[in-house]
């Protein structure tokens, strides 16, 4: 299964959420791949702690360099053995294998040329069979890594193979609008998809949306507000859901939605179970909604639910 994670803006915890849901997605048990197709800053590598790969390879084996043809294959990271933090280089019982593609340093956007096309599909009918799940973190906005894995999944060999698109958001006004214009609007997701030879429809169904840094207006972390900060934020968060549904960016298409974490916002970050259960720094909120999305990403019903 390929997962194409996108959004219209930076900032929007689109990688570190992706990193945290493929993370708990090996520790569920499947073999997963990360992809990191930021091209413009590929910095991956940093959230799974791969201190030397923080900015990308400097082997020339990047994914600049496969799909420019300048490498025959891509490197492959394994998270288990090569992440830097202690954590994360012992395997657990019944984990999943977690590889990681860097970019390449210094890389950049690139425009996609008919080859770089092609061998972008090559490499998805590759993971497809390698793996159970692979997520394909694009540049945000309307990037050329954004359009070139449009044109891979139109073409005939990929389009029998299962791909779905998360666009994720904050839980902001400026974000809803952002994330709406970037599937719905002009040059966006769907506009995009059916000028490169997909079906929109079928598209429209292989895309959810994912709220992040959202702040429950009723959580006892907020106790400490004044009477009329709480009612201001509560009725900012029922007009934000008007809005989403206004959008079409609401709760039938909804995904999921990860809360606001201190920890990630200071720090970009895979949150382990040690965060939550012995150090006590991260949320068991947090760790929840990612185990959640990690489910759903593969449930098939999730998916086919009406709209």
């Amino acid at each position: 299964m390929l997962i194409f994670a996108a959004s219209d803006k930076g900032g929007t915890g689109r990688s570190v959420t992706s990193s945290n849901v493929i993370y708990r997605s090996a520790l569920q048990g499947n073999d997963v791949c990360y992809l990191d197709f930021d091209f413009g800053s590929p910095t991956c590598g940093s959230i799974f702690d791969l201190i030397k790969f923080e900015r990308g390879t400097r082997d020339g084996l990047g994914l600049h360099s496969y799909l420019q043809g300048v490498c025959g294959e891509p490197q492959r990271l394994d998270v288990w053995s090569e992440s830097d933090r202690a954590c994360l280089r012992q395997r657990p019982a019944g984990a999943g294998r977690m590889v990681l593609m860097p970019g390449d340093v210094a890389g950049g956007e690139f425009v996609a040329s008919r080859e770089i096309v092609d061998r972008c599909s090559r490499l998805f009918l590759r993971l497809e069979e390698e793996f159970d799940v692979s997520i394909v973190d694009l540049s945000a906005g309307r990037s050329h890594a954004l359009e070139m894995a449009l044109a891979a999944t139109a073409t005939p060999d990929l389009r029998a193979v299962k791909s779905r698109w998360l666009v994720y958001h904050r839980w902001t006004r400026q974000h809803l609008i952002a994330a709406a214009g970037l599937v719905y609007g002009e040059r966006g997701i769907l506009e995009v998809g059916k000028a490169l030879g997909h079906d929109v429809e079928s598209l429209r169904q292989s895309l959810r949306f994912v709220h992040t840094s959202v702040v429950d207006p009723d959580s006892a972390d907020l106790a400490g507000l004044q009477a009329e900060q709480a009612a201001w934020l509560r009725a900012y968060d029922n007009s934000l859901k008007d809005l989403a549904s206004e959008l079409r960016v609401g709760k039938s298409l909804l995904l999921g939605a990860v809360p606001h974490d201190p920890v990630l916002q200071w720090r970009e970050q895979l949150i382990v179970n040690d965060d939550v259960l012995t150090e006590g720094i991260a949320n068991a909120s947090t760790r929840y909604a990612f185990e959640q999305l990690a489910a759903k990403i593969a449930d098939d019903a999730v998916w086919e639910a009406p709209q």
